[in-house]
């Protein structure tokens, strides 16, 4: 059986752009499975939403990510891409979080050059380590997959809010000789810059889609002509649970029972109780 970094390399080198919805739990993950995308993403912010409560601001532990990925991967068949943060700790921290990531099933990690507490790339007070420490967390990153580590690594740069365009190129570049599988610049803030980042950096890359963020948003098909390889959507699925949940839940406040709802059948159907009853019925008693 191939593993999930080995699906995910089979799809890289298809023709297609590969559009993956974020999930943040592993009922999330089904579903974006089961309406036919062939990739997913464990996005921190909304992992740290779902699980905690709480803001993207580096709240949220290596620990805790890695359990929510573990549930995720063993959920799905397809690859997840795993938001590892800054790699929790120096380079040999970095290390350990790629190989852990690797055990817990994902396909990909991506490792990023903010400084430690990280934030959502879109949101206030971002700041990045130097270029020294930034290169040293991709190539431990990459070391890591080397050594044996069966994963693929997404290199990340944070620099364009804080140090402009040029630099972020620099450390995209950087990233790629170490051997970077998946070059992820956040935050561009025009169709100029997407291009340039695309025309200017080789392999693939993956454009980061936040409604009411910074980046253009544009339809799969003009990322793929200027370059870009996957469209993630880090929140679509989030923010489309939250608005229906308080959809529902005003409904019932005001004492109605909510009609835009899953009907039960499906609801078994999605969490797999069927195929429960099936196994079940191999173990029962006298067969």
């Amino acid at each position: 059986m191939k593993s999930k970094a080995d699906n995910l390399r089979t799809l890289l080198a298809g023709p297609d752009i590969l559009i993956a919805p974020a999930c943040y739990d592993a009922l999330s993950a089904r579903l974006i499975e089961r309406a036919g995308f062939d990739l997913s993403f464990m996005s921190g912010f909304a992992v740290s939403a779902a699980r905690l409560g709480l803001p993207d601001t580096g709240l949220i532990s290596y620990g805790e990510m890695l359990e929510q990925g573990r549930n995720i991967c063993n959920a799905v068949s397809f690859p997840v891409i795993g938001d590892g943060d800054t790699g929790y700790g120096n380079a040999l921290n970095v290390k350990r979080t790629v190989s852990g990531y690797a055990q817990a099933g994902f396909g990909c990690i991506m490792i990023e050059d903010q400084v430690a507490p990280k934030r959502c790339g879109h949101t206030r007070g971002k700041q990045v380590v130097d270029r020294e420490e930034a290169v040293g967390r991709i190539r431990a990153a990459v070391d890591a997959r080397e050594e044996g580590a069966d994963i693929l690594i997404m290199a990340r740069t944070d620099a364009r809010a804080t140090n402009g365009f040029d630099e972020a190129m620099w450390r995209i570049k950087a990233f790629a000789e170490l051997g970077a599988d998946i070059l992820f610049l956040e935050a561009p803030e025009s169709e100029d810059e997407m291009r340039e980042f695309c025309e200017g950096s080789p392999g693939h890359k993956m454009a980061n889609l936040v409604e009411q963020g910074d980046t253009p948003l544009l339809p799969p098909e003009i990322l793929q002509q200027m370059g870009f390889k996957i469209v993630l959507y880090p929140l679509t699925m989030i923010k489309a649970a939250i608005t229906a949940m308080e959809t529902a839940l005003q409904t019932l406040k005001q004492g109605q029972t909510p009609e835009q709802l899953a009907e039960f059948s499906h609801l078994r159907e999605v969490v797999g109780f069927e195929d429960y009853y099936e196994a079940e019925k191999k173990y029962a008693a006298g067969k």
